[in-house]
């Protein structure tokens, strides 16, 4: 298994966007978990080519980095150290991607109002 390195949790932040696109950042068992403010500027070819990362993905809000069992903890620990990331339980970070989706929902759901009557003087 791949040593947690700076340079390694460096290139991490750097292919998730840097330190400006996290919101928060916390961590499980094996994973990153990461809510952040714009997933589409993930390079996730970088974040394939970096040796301590098993697998990426987004799941209701949160962008997870693979890392590993026993080393995810470490590479946790680096990030923090590395960034301004403000640090939360696994529950908080899931609390606020379900706040996130749910405001982004009612945003579309208003749009989509506004789209079908934009003749109606009572649009938003």
């Amino acid at each position: 298994m791949a040593k947690v390195t700076k340079k390694n949790v460096a290139a991490i932040i750097a292919a998730i966007g840097g330190e400006d696109n996290i919101n928060m950042a916390t961590h499980c068992i094996s994973r990153l978990r990461f809510q952040l403010k714009d997933e589409s500027i993930v390079d996730e070819d970088a974040l394939k080519e970096i040796d301590i990362v098993r697998g990426n993905f987004s799941s209701n809000g949160q962008y997870q980095v693979v890392i590993g069992q026993g080393t995810v903890d470490k590479a946790y620990e680096e990030l923090v150290r590395q960034t301004n990331v403000k640090e939360v339980t696994t529950a908080e970070l899931k609390e606020e991607n379900a706040k996130k989706i749910e405001s982004s929902s009612k945003n579309r759901e208003n749009a989509g109002r506004c789209f079908h009557s934009n003749f109606a003087s009572d649009c938003c």
